[in-house]
């Protein structure tokens, strides 16, 4: 049988193949532009080639009954309906565009949807001249793929390989690529292979085969065992890397991928990008909850550090709560520990919470990605508080100098550049009122139990949660545009002081000392150089560092300040 594949696909201008992995089905028929055609099957797969065009609706008519495609490039209208065709080839891509070093790397993760107040591609691509003009020079595009209905965080996508249609269409999320390079900027997208959402996934009916009786904690688990199952998640992530220019991905949950402990299809899907010629490099981030360097090590670029936001939050605020409580002992010393080493746990043993991680220091300073908040931890509140709301304007300049001229890959999240205090509440748009109170009772449930105040908390199945969660414009000019300047400042100093270090080489762990309880001089040494910082979070350091290169406040006196030294 000829090349397998999932979905539909050009092989000339004017022969598609159409295929389909349906191993319990006993029929399936290509339902094309209302025209019927038998599919050939053999194995569970189900193929076709025929004459076809871009724009044509399209369905699997499986046992009789109409199913979209899973590998759905575009939809009609809803994830319940017909697929279209869909050919990138004819997209103007302007300038050839080359990409950029990981070194350079300065991230800002934005959810399409409430990045602006339309909502869409076309209004966020608006938005990017001014983010390059601060430094802003890679955007992680939370996930995009299809879910069930008009909005939600986008997590629960069921046609992985299709564009959220209330954002755009494929088209209109190429331009806003296009126009992101153009201005220096990479894109690379958060993509889910982990799970599917809840509604309008029709892949149980027909591929049962395709899941573990294991469940993640958002749905059935998928066997990345099987070929086939690995095949379309291979095939979706080479697609979204063809079909939009994309930088690479942000992996999500890649400790809930599982085909044995040796992460066979991680393994296979980079050595698969990092072997084709794309022009440009493929960055390739990695959530994974073990704080294990093992992907790292094998190639991927970088990994979420939630060890400093975590670590960070306990010191800032006191809050010992689900995630925060095993930093909950002594969370300056934690803090220390991440300074020097990148992350907080690295398996060592950790009272009554458990050993977690494993040593990473050895890793390059750009494979730990840090953050003082992403929309996780945000949205993980009932009124989507940012940490900025939670400590104030001064101790927020600080963590949020310190973030960015650290060696560490710095990553903000949409509004955090101009110090916005805009809430992200957690937002989803269920199918019926029944789901809905689901929604709601499930989520009272789980954040009370954790003691937090439920007292206005918004609506999770409405949508003012979503139109509250857009940053942009602050309702303080005046103020967005201090915090702006200082952004601009860091940015210019990282990207000429601190990334020619990088690019050096690192010379070994840091080297931390806790003048008093709360401070620290911590030294980063480089082939080329290094960064001194002296950084208080509650005391002074008791002294000032000479011949700064940055200051904000007095680290002799002040309780809350920091002063940075670059030498090279």
């Amino acid at each position: 049988m000829s090349e397998r594949i999932w979905g539909a696909a050009p092989l000339n201008d004017t022969c598609w193949r159409f295929g389909l992995w349906a191993p319990a089905a006993r029929k399936v028929a290509l339902v094309l532009d209302g025209d019927e055609m038998a599919m050939h099957g053999h194995d569970g797969w189900w193929q076709i080639d025929t004459c076809a065009a871009p724009g044509l609706p399209y369905s699997f008519r499986i046992d009789g009954t109409d199913r979209p495609d899973p590998a759905s490039r575009a939809q009609v209208d809803t994830v319940d309906g017909p697929s279209l065709t869909v050919d990138p080839r004819g997209f103007d891509w302007g300038a050839p565009w080359q990409g950029r070093a990981f070194e350079e790397a300065v991230i800002l993760e934005i959810h399409v949807g409430s990045f602006t107040p339309e909502g869409t591609f076309a209004a966020a691509a608006q938005r990017l001249p001014g983010l390059a003009a601060l430094g802003i020079t890679m955007i992680e595009l939370m996930p995009v793929s299809q879910f069930h209905g008009r909005w939600g965080w986008g997590y629960d996508g069921v046609l992985n390989r299709a564009p959220h249609p209330a954002y755009g269409t494929p088209d209109e999320m190429r331009a806003f690529v296009r126009a992101a390079q153009e201005q220096g900027i990479c894109v690379i997208l958060d993509l889910v292979m982990n799970h599917f959402g809840p509604f309008g996934n029709y892949l149980p009916s027909y591929a049962p085969e395709f899941y573990t009786d294991i469940p993640t904690p958002w749905g059935d688990g998928i066997d990345f065992e099987r070929p086939e199952v690995r095949d379309f998640f291979r095939q979706s992530a080479l697609g979204w890397l063809e079909d939009y220019r994309l930088d690479g991905f942000r992996l999500d949950a890649v400790h809930q991928i599982r085909d044995g402990s040796e992460q066979h299809f991680m393994h296979e899907l980079l050595h698969e990008i990092h072997a084709s010629a794309w022009g440009r490099p493929i960055h390739l981030i990695c959530e994974d909850e073990r704080n294990l360097p093992d992907l790292r090590e094998a190639g991927y670029d970088a990994e979420w550090n939630d060890d400093w936001h975590n670590v960070l939050h306990v010191a800032l605020t006191g809050e010992t709560q689900g995630y925060y409580e095993r930093h909950g002992d002594d969370p300056f010393a934690d803090l220390a520990h991440a300074l020097a080493h990148g992350q907080a746990d690295e398996g060592q043993p950790k009272g009554d919470h458990g050993a977690r991680g494993a040593p990473a220091a050895h890793l390059p300073w750009s494979a730990f990605i840090n953050s003082n908040h992403t929309h996780d931890q945000i949205g993980n509140r009932p009124h989507g508080d940012r940490l900025l709301t939670l400590v104030g304007d001064d101790v927020g300049r600080v963590i949020h100098a310190a973030l960015l001229l650290m060696p560490f890959t710095p990553m903000l999240f949409q509004g955090e550049e101009e110090g916005s205090e805009a809430p992200f509440p957690f937002f989803v748009d269920p199918p019926d009122d029944r789901m809905r109170r689901a929604v709601r009772k499930g989520r009272r449930k789980e954040l009370g139990a954790l003691g937090y105040d439920l007292s206005k908390m918004p609506d999770p199945c409405g949508p003012n949660a979503m139109d509250m969660a857009c940053p942009y414009p602050s309702p303080d000019p005046a103020r967005a545009e201090a915090w702006r300047a200082l952004t601009g400042e860091l940015l210019a100093l990282r990207a000429a002081r601190i990334t020619p270090l990088l690019r050096s080489g690192d010379t070994g762990p840091g080297e931390v000392s806790r003048p008093t309880p709360k401070a620290f001089r911590v030294r980063w040494g480089f082939a080329g150089g290094a960064i001194e910082m002296a950084l208080c979070l509650g005391t002074p350091v008791g002294e000032q560092l000479d011949s700064a290169d940055f200051t904000l406040g007095n680290t002799a006196s002040d309780a809350f300040a920091l002063a940075v030294r670059i030498t090279s």
